[in-house]
């Protein structure tokens, strides 16, 4: 079956940095452009930063562009998100996903993870 886990957060100070992961099993990962989400306490869950199925093109919200960096390993079916001068209001869980990169869908609404959990605090 389809899964995604996340991993790699954790608490850090503002500007500090942390890399997350998201392992992806029971799809052919290449084929699927993917995204990161974030969703804090109290907000709907809202989209961080997207990549082609190849990992030729990216985009990113306007809140994390220039900070954050998404990429993926296909070979290890993992997808990357390189979070760097983070700021308290990055706190969050952060999810992933398949989408479709151009319409900006989750393609895989069911299968949503556990997340990971990104708390940024003096």
């Amino acid at each position: 079956q389809v899964r995604f886990v996340e991993s790699g957060g954790g608490l850090v100070q503002p500007g500090g940095s942390l890399r997350l992961s998201c392992a992806a099993s029971g799809i052919t990962f290449s084929n699927y452009a993917m995204s990161w989400n974030c969703q804090a306490p109290g907000k709907e869950r809202e989209w961080v930063a997207a990549i082609t199925s190849a990992g030729g093109r990216s985009k990113y919200a306007d809140s994390v562009k220039g900070r954050f960096t998404i990429s993926r390993d296909n070979a290890k079916n993992t997808l990357y998100l390189q979070m760097n001068s983070l700021k308290p209001e990055d706190t969050a869980v952060y999810y992933c996903n398949a989408v479709d990169y151009g319409l900006g869908h989750t393609l895989l609404y069911d299968h949503w993870g556990q997340g990971t959990q990104v708390t940024v605090s003096s």
